[in-house]
């Protein structure tokens, strides 16, 4: 039997966030079998951390989408950080991913993630990108090498946002982030949008605020501010810029323990 949690990651109350689960494993695991848990969550992200004895590294950490493996996931990070937590182990964590040596660890109440930042490069606008999202973009970029970053006018245009998903499937991304400038509280606000790899809209997506920090750090003269990602369940996440990295700090609760019969 294996041991998992499913933990409401970028919030302090249960039912909000972005839902992630957790496996804390010692063995070695096949991708399919991995693949085939996932599946079976069908959470946006299912995240599996085994045990390592290297210099850099405590843990191996993999993310898995129902459809897919990725590179970089956020609240799964956090969400497996907070399960590390309860299960007693000390940190700081140190993950060997995919997108490198990972860390994190617990500062002023909030677990603070270290991830690398990925600036967006403006680009022209895909063919076919405004008619999928139904709004017009004032700036689009590609963060990373699979990202898309998306400026609407105003936090409105964000927060009313109703995608053709058919249609955003079509455009060359892993994911498109749609921002604004906040105008009521948090500094910014997001949505993220995945069908490519089997996600319609991610609640709060951790990964997508490191192409998000430096395109607004640049744009509000500063390096630290409070974005919100506006999907139905919401949640908060704490940005500094750091020179190449961004820091990326948030909450966590666990709203389910368990064992896998496999």
């Amino acid at each position: 039997m294996h041991e998992y949690r499913v933990v409401d990651a970028f919030t302090d109350r249960p039912l909000y966030g972005n839902p992630a689960a957790v496996l804390v494993l010692d063995e070695p695991y096949s991708d399919s079998w991995a693949q085939g848990v996932a599946a079976e969550f069908n959470l946006s992200e299912t995240a599996f951390a085994r045990r390592v004895d290297g210099p850099d590294a405590d843990f191996e950490l993999r993310w898995f989408t129902p459809a897919t493996e990725v590179a970089l996931c956020g609240h799964a990070t956090l969400a497996t950080a907070h399960a590390l937590t309860e299960l007693g182990v000390a940190g700081p964590y140190r993950f060997t991913t995919r997108s490198g040596i990972l860390t994190v660890e617990q500062r002023d109440g909030k677990l603070w993630m270290d991830f690398p930042a990925r600036p967006a490069a403006e680009m022209k606008v895909p063919e076919g990108l405004a008619e999928a999202l139904g709004a017009e973009p004032l700036w689009v970029g590609r963060g990373g090498t699979d990202d898309l970053l998306v400026e609407l006018a105003d936090e409105a245009a964000v927060r009313s946002l109703a995608p053709d998903q058919a249609r955003l499937s079509g455009i060359r991304a892993r994911g498109v982030i749609v921002t604004a400038r906040g105008e009521d509280g948090p500094d910014i606000v997001s949505r993220f949008f995945a069908p490519s790899v089997g996600i319609a809209e991610d609640p709060v997506t951790g990964s997508a605020h490191t192409v998000l920090a430096p395109f607004w750090a640049e744009r509000l003269g500063r390096t630290e501010f409070l974005a919100h990602q506006a999907s139905r369940r919401g949640g908060d996440l704490h940005l500094r810029l750091a020179g190449d990295r961004v820091l990326i700090g948030g909450d966590a609760v666990t709203v389910a323990t368990g064992n896998l019969n496999l």
